[in-house]
């Protein structure tokens, strides 16, 4: 899919949604394939490491697969390798390869060593480990998902129940959120009248519908932009709890190059804390260099950074770090999968004993 228009360029997060849901259904049947499977037990890996003459370890050039285009959603990313992060935790260079609806899914790319690390969700790959894949989550950017029900100011919903007469536009790509989100809030569906729509949310401005899914860092934005005022309701936080923006890997890269992750970690870290410190950076960023061409503004990309560093900390990583989730919080996650129809363990899907050695080695990092 191309976007050649301004108001593509706008709501290419919402297209995301649609592309997030294929890729999880895609994504499901590649992995399960036998020469995929069999790639990961390979001795090869996209970085090597080594020691140099200075004792420090050099691991080659690190390949990090995004979930999506190249705009401020990976602003730390941008940062670590604009500032000399990766490189100065001992990489040679660093790939940042983009995604997008003619993309592979990032679980294929990850499962067949295109690249080492991928930015995912706990429910595509949740999917993709249910069906075989040998993959783990080991730490998340976000610690709430960033789905939300948009209103207009002047009719605010601020609770699951104000959709109660109300007509909510859904898209087709977000029906299996949705519907895990009713199960997940008891709420009767009868008393909501559900409305299917297309990406651009002008129906909500306009007093078609009431409520609108969204992004909570992408359309309420774009709106604002355009000079509406716009009230915004995060699934996170009513009761559709879920990590997003998570780091995964294979298992044979944890077991054989834990050093190497390590570093990463480190590198991201300082990237995103360069990021929540000023936000409007990594929005130059996507703006200029790594998404030039996208048609992405620095006032809109700030915006959507200012937004999802709200996501990014929270009480828990305050005083535990960034991208670490406590376990009560992997808990509710699986417990959210399960609305999804996903029943997996923490062990199964989880490994966050490396970014944990992280902050044990440098706690200076949280």
């Amino acid at each position: 899919m191309t976007r050649s228009t301004n108001s593509d360029r706008a709501f290419a997060a919402t297209d995301r949604r649609l592309f997030l849901r294929r890729g999880l259904q895609l994504g499901g049947a590649v992995l399960l394939g036998g020469p995929l499977l069999a790639a990961c037990g390979d001795s090869d890996s996209s970085s090597s490491t080594s020691p140099t003459s200075s004792g420090d370890k050099s691991f080659g050039e690190l390949t990090l697969r995004l979930s999506w285009i190249k705009n401020v959603e990976f602003a730390g990313s941008y940062i670590a390798d604009s500032k000399g992060y990766y490189t100065d935790e001992g990489f040679s260079k660093v790939t940042l390869i983009g995604g997008g609806p003619s993309a592979t899914p990032m679980e294929t790319d990850v499962v067949t060593k295109k690249a080492l690390v991928a930015i995912s969700a706990p429910d595509i790959t949740g999917s993709a480990v249910a069906k075989g894949a040998p993959l783990k989550i080991i730490g998340a950017q976000y610690q709430k998902n960033p789905f939300c029900i948009m209103s207009m100011a002047k009719a605010p919903i601020t609770k699951p129940e104000d959709m109660y007469g109300k007509k909510i536009g859904v898209q087709a790509g977000n029906e299996s959120v949705w519907a895990a989100y009713i199960k997940a809030t008891g709420l009767d569906e009868s008393k909501i009248t559900k409305v299917p729509v297309q990406f651009d949310p002008l129906p909500l401005t306009q007093g078609t519908v009431d409520g609108w899914f969204s992004f909570v860092t992408n359309e309420p934005n774009t709106l604002r932009l355009k000079g509406f005022k716009v009230a915004t309701m995060l699934l996170a936080d009513t009761g559709y709890p879920l990590v997003s923006e998570t780091y995964i890997v294979r298992q044979d890269t944890i077991d054989k190059q834990r050093e190497l992750l390590k570093a990463f970690l480190r590198a991201e870290i300082k990237g995103w804390k360069a990021n929540i410190a000023d936000p409007a950076l990594g929005a130059k960023l996507a703006a200029e260099t790594y998404g030039k061409g996208l048609g992405l503004t620095t006032e809109e990309q700030t915006l959507e950074a200012k937004d999802e560093n709200k996501l990014i900390v929270s009480t828990d990583t305050k005083k535990n770090g960034l991208f670490t989730i406590t376990p009560e919080l992997v808990e509710e996650n699986l417990k959210t999968l399960k609305y999804g129809g996903l029943d997996l363990t923490a062990a199964k899907l989880f490994d966050l004993s490396i970014i944990e050695e992280v902050y044990k080695e440098d706690p200076s990092l949280i």
